[in-house]
């Protein structure tokens, strides 16, 4: 055996787990696709980031009409947490439960808030969780956050004072950002504008390398092997995992372990067991219920710029306020559902508007910036069974995805901006996100208590093979409208109790 535990993928899910597990003396395996991001100058220059995309992987997908697509992902230690926004929010109580909307509703958790409350804590507190409890009305039951909310700059506290007059209630949104404002020489983070969508060359944001594989690796019982792909799992009859093939540097090999841990995002997971069909299994891994890559989901997105000509915005770090008022229900009397969640994005640069409209005037790009505040509207996605990865005839991965509650993602847009009229903002222009947007990946291996319509039990173990478990993104059986990051944490957390409970009656 290379392992007692074997896990697949370094992100938010496989870092938090191996760190989770790592104090326990267990032999514990990383396999990462990917290598270290490099730490270099062009970590923080746009151009690199958003039109260049240095970091991002080449590979191509297929959408369900047989168009190739690049997904804007990569692989590399941390994950994606390298580029995320770092903004960690739990989900509301309600999302647990059936939720109603305008074109569908969703499925029910077979656990509720309450099963994932100290896990959410623990993740807070080792992913440096900024924010405030007590502001946000849809806020779920929690003690305190670990740090206080990150300082709002002069016009950003202007914006929520004007939003309050609304009678609307913005709030700190949760960072996962090491920041002690109080005593600001001895965290590393600068508040920089390079933050939302950038790795921190400091290492000052809270992802998954810094805060899940480096101190995981401070055990000498922990090791990653990188530049390592997982191509199938090897099953035995008796519905056991007795090894996993991988390519790497040096050709394909073996790795063997007691238990398995798929930890490699909605996607590749689902992709990986359906290539790990045989002769026992022709249908993939798990699959016995037909479930696996099945009810693909991905945030309803849009980034809005919102500018008010008459008044300048020198925000250096703006990503700080949120506004959940829309969240439960609308409030509009034509529209009784809900609309979803919104946040400030990372402020817009000049840099980053060139990068993405490289057509636009210079000058244009920088008046844009210099008047803008910049916002993130979600709303949820509901499960579909068609909405699915399968793979083609060359195992490439082919992502059919058609969205849906559209009709809320609409008019939450249609409201957020009479609202920025209301407060000053005669302009507001919005960019939705398309199939290629895969940073908020979920679904395709969700776990349930019924066989029939899951892949994974309620302890995130398959019901088919008695080593195998799942701590990324592919469990959820919904998306909600918050960013899935800290949720994947927690889980993570949860998993790793399972797990070492387990293991130990074994033993």
């Amino acid at each position: 055996m290379d392992a007692d535990i074997l896990i697949i993928g370094s992100g938010a899910g496989g870092g938090t787990l191996a760190r989770a597990l790592a104090p326990w003396g267990l032999s514990i395996l990383v396999l990462e696709r990917g290598d270290y991001l490099p730490r270099e100058k062009e970590n923080w220059d746009a151009q690199t980031l958003f039109n260049t995309d240095r970091y991002h992987t080449s590979e191509q997908w297929f959408d369900g009409q047989d168009r190739p697509f690049t997904p804007v992902t990569g692989y590399q230690v941390g994950g994606n947490t390298k580029f995320y926004g770092a903004a960690i929010l739990r989900r509301r109580t309600g999302d647990f439960s059936v939720r109603r909307h305008k074109d569908g509703e969703t499925v029910p958790w077979p656990l509720g808030y309450d099963d994932f409350a100290p896990y959410y804590q623990q993740a807070e507190t080792w992913y440096f969780a900024h924010g405030e409890a007590g502001i946000d009305p849809t806020e779920p039951p929690r003690d305190a956050y670990p740090y206080p909310p990150l300082f709002q700059e002069a016009r950003m506290q202007s914006i929520r004072d004007a939003l309050s007059r609304q009678g609307l209630h913005p709030f700190p949104l949760p960072m996962a950002i090491h920041r002690d404002d109080g005593h600001p020489g001895s965290s590393p983070c600068i508040r920089c504008n390079t933050c939302d969508g950038f790795p921190c060359l400091l290492h000052a944001k809270g992802d998954a390398e810094t805060c899940g594989m480096t101190p995981a690796l401070a055990y000498p019982n922990v090791r990653l092997v990188t530049r390592t792909r997982a191509i199938r799992l090897v099953s035995s009859e008796e519905g056991h995992i007795t090894a996993v093939e991988a390519e790497g540097p040096d050709g394909a090999r073996r790795f063997q372990a007691r238990t398995y841990v798929l930890a490699a995002g909605a996607v590749n997971s689902a992709a990986l067991l359906l290539r790990s069909a045989s002769d026992h299994y022709p249908r993939g891994l798990a699959n016995s219920s037909g479930q696996v890559g099945r009810n693909y989901m991905c945030h309803l997105n849009s980034a809005c710029i919102a500018i008010d000509p008459a008044h300048d915005n020198p925000t250096v770090f703006q990503k700080t306020l949120a506004i959940n008022d829309f969240y439960e229900h609308s409030g509009l009397p034509d529209f009784p559902f809900p609309l979803g969640h919104i946040q400030n994005l990372g402020k817009v640069t000049p840099d980053i508007l060139l990068a993405q409209r490289p057509y636009f005037p210079k000058a244009l790009c920088t008046w844009v910036s210099r008047h803008s505040v910049d916002w993130w509207l979600t709303t949820e996605d509901l499960p579909h069974p068609d909405n699915r990865v399968t793979l083609k005839a060359d195992q490439s991965i082919q992502l059919s995805y058609r969205s849906n509650n559209e009709t809320a993602h609409y008019r939450l847009r249609q409201h957020w901006k009479s609202i920025l009229h209301q407060i000053g903002f005669p302009w507001v222009f919005f960019q939705r996100m398309g199939i290629n947007a895969v940073a908020h990946q979920v679904g395709t291996l969700r776990f349930g208590d019924d066989p029939a319509q899951s892949v994974f039990n309620r302890d995130c173990r398959s019901h088919e093979l008695d080593n195998l478990y799942v701590a990324d993104a592919s469990f959820m059986p919904s998306i909600s409208a918050v960013n899935p990051s800290l949720t994947i944490m927690a889980n993570a957390l949860r998993v790793a109790e399972i797990l070492r409970h387990h293991l130990a009656v074994k033993t």
